[in-house]
């Protein structure tokens, strides 16, 4: 019941603005700077000043030509922003070859280009630059200037401290770094998916609007089309039947017939104002509707207790979202769907239930989650999967009907039936005056 794409969400290219990666050069040359002028001045080490202030100065002249050169704001391919990272880890091993190489407790600091890379590029990236920074690291172990001191001889680590260094360094930077692209990534995921969200109760608004532009044009129209009948049914009676006028005019009331019938369609067709208010009967027959005859037996079940039918406002949310799962139900189902609508004083209650194959095991606890799938038969699909046949795969068609109807005031409960019946059960919940209020949503 969606257009969205996988093509729309789910590009692979990931771009980063220059401006973002020479701030964070910018802060780590002051950084170096300041760290080199302080041990070197405030707590009197031997540090080669020269070196280190060169190597700072080169990493500041291509700071100040980049931003020259190109504009700032622009956004780097990916493999641009990565060599710029690993410029970084460069200029940090040559710093650290100079001031005591890992014993140098600035050695951690070789984490954080790859955690830029892991929160901004594509993983191919962040596993070269990871490489990178642990290559850089253990050629440290073997080869550096003597940690700067203030003691003689000069301090010189055990090779078990350094080992014990090494080896932190190279997890944190595995471990580390796969944890905040993984988080990233979720968070990346949830924010294309709410995207997603957005168009389809968009589309279903503009639907709803147009409905109601057609039921406001047929009302319109009828009123003047109603007078031209009239006027020309009396010139047909008025006319002679040999005239020559007669089948001009006699072509004149079949066309005004044909356009009260086009009319009057146009009016059965639409839903209404959706303003109007819609008892749930309604609404559930207008979301069964367009998913009959496609082979799958669709039975409505009203339970009509002593409490008044509840009525709402026509809202999107909920149709779209009743629909996506109904139209998910037949789509796995092999025989027959059912909907079941119960409600008190308190409370609204509709379940689907399907005799289809179920909820996988592996994936009922994650499922409602975007970009959760598996494959059934040909495609790839998932029992709360219904983004149509181009984002089918991607887990956003249940991911879009729970969050629109949870935004209604409803929660979802889903499992599979007992043994031996088989399919799925979804059950939607409301409160009573959640579901009778007028929503009006804001993204």
């Amino acid at each position: 019941m969606t257009d969205v794409a996988a093509s729309d969400f789910r590009n692979p290219h990931r771009y980063v603005r220059l401006d973002t990666i020479l701030r964070l050069r910018w802060l780590a040359a002051l950084g170096q700077l300041a760290a080199i002028f302080i041990v070197a001045q405030g707590l009197e080490f031997d540090v080669p000043v020269i070196p280190c202030v060169a190597i700072v100065g080169l990493s500041a002249l291509l700071n100040l030509a980049l931003q020259i050169v190109f504009n700032p704001m622009q956004r780097l391919e990916p493999v641009y922003a990565a060599a710029l990272l690993a410029l970084n880890i460069v200029e940090l091993a040559g710093l650290l070859f100079f001031t005591g190489g890992l014993q140098n407790p600035f050695a951690f600091l070789f984490l954080g280009p790859v955690l830029i890379s892991a929160t901004a590029l594509p993983p191919r990236m962040t596993l070269m630059l990871g490489g990178m920074a642990m290559a850089c690291a253990t050629v440290l172990v073997f080869v550096h200037d003597p940690l700067p001191w203030d003691t003689e001889p000069q301090l010189e680590l055990p090779a078990v401290y350094v080992m014990g260094v090494w080896l932190s360094i190279l997890l944190s930077i595995a471990f580390i770094g796969l944890h905040a692209w993984q988080v990233t990534e979720e968070s990346r995921q949830l924010a294309d998916a709410l995207t997603a969200t957005e168009l389809a109760l968009a589309r279903e608004q503009h639907l709803s609007q147009l409905d109601g532009l057609a039921a406001a044009a047929a009302h319109e129209l009828g009123t003047p089309l109603a007078t031209i009948t009239l006027i020309s049914k009396e010139l047909q009676l008025a006319i002679k039947p040999d005239s020559e006028h007669a089948d001009d005019v006699r072509m004149l009331n079949e066309q005004a017939k044909r356009c009260r019938a086009i009319l009057s369609k146009l009016t059965e067709l639409s839903s209404g104002d959706p303003f109007d208010r819609m008892k749930l009967s309604s609404l559930i027959e207008e979301v069964v509707k367009p998913h009959r005859d496609f082979g799958v037996e669709i039975n409505v079940a009203l339970s009509a207790g002593d409490a008044e039918e509840p009525a709402s406002g026509r809202n999107p949310a909920i149709l779209y979202g009743l629909g996506n799962l109904l139209e998910n139900a037949v789509d796995f189902a092999h025989e027959r769907v059912d909907i079941a609508a119960a409600w008190t004083d308190e409370n609204v209650d509709v379940t689907i239930t399907d005799d289809g194959p179920g909820f996988a095991p592996e994936i009922l606890e994650r499922i409602g989650e975007p970009y959760v799938t598996s494959r059934r038969r040909e495609r790839q699909s998932v029992e709360g999967d219904t983004s149509g046949s181009e984002a089918s795969g991607l887990g956003l068609g249940f991911f879009i009907a729970k969050t629109l109807l949870e935004r209604s005031g409803a929660t979802l409960d889903l499992e599979n039936r007992k043994f031996p019946d088989r399919g799925a059960t979804i059950r939607v919940h409301w409160g009573r005056g959640d579901f009778e209020r007028r929503m009006v949503f804001a993204f």
